[in-house]
């Protein structure tokens, strides 16, 4: 699937720790590319300008362009990459879709790749337009069928998921 609904270029303000410590404010802002050395290698040098000798202890203060997805201040920069690599590919809606499974990158990667249906103005219309694909409902009955029932117990149940981009935009998954 991988449709990039906007250029997502996250960067992340690390701080320097001891220089915190002391009262003082020094860090650097620093995209987060596809290599942790580089990002690492950011990190270090803004340690070395530290106003404080031997600083060696940094945190993430604040992030940008992730999203919505959280990170903590003592994330490892692994992961911080790999994210940020995901999101790059993903875009927004690779990012909803993690935050709803929980920062699981695989899960998140499996979820766009294998279990996307589309996008609908609800969930009730995706389930119809499957009901009406593949079973042959009698005119007597169609008036029957409650949609929105179905789509709510599918949700409940698990079976399907839903991520909503906008107004009458909801990206429709399948549960496991």
């Amino acid at each position: 699937m991988g449709q990039a609904a906007e250029n997502l270029e996250p960067r992340i303000y690390v701080a320097c720790l001891a220089a915190y410590n002391s009262g003082r404010l020094h860090g650097a802002w620093i995209d987060v590319e596809d290599d942790a050395d580089a990002v690492r290698g950011a990190i270090a040098a803004m340690l070395r300008g530290s106003p404080e000798p031997d600083a060696e202890e940094w945190a993430i203060h604040d992030y940008e362009d992730f999203g919505g997805v959280q990170l903590s201040e003592y994330a490892a920069i692994d992961a911080v990459v790999a994210i940020a690599v995901f999101l790059r590919e993903r875009g927004g809606l690779g990012a909803l879709v993690l935050a709803h499974v929980g920062g699981d990158l695989e899960a998140a990667a499996e979820a766009l790749d294998e279990q996307y249906c589309g996008v609908f103005a609800r969930l009730a219309d995706y389930l119809q337009d499957l009901t009406e694909e593949t079973v042959t409902i009698p005119e007597a009955l169609r008036s029957y069928i409650d949609y929105e029932a179905m789509a709510r117990d599918a949700e409940i149940n698990g079976d399907f998921f839903t991520v909503e981009t906008g107004h009458d935009e909801v990206h429709v998954f399948h549960g496991r």
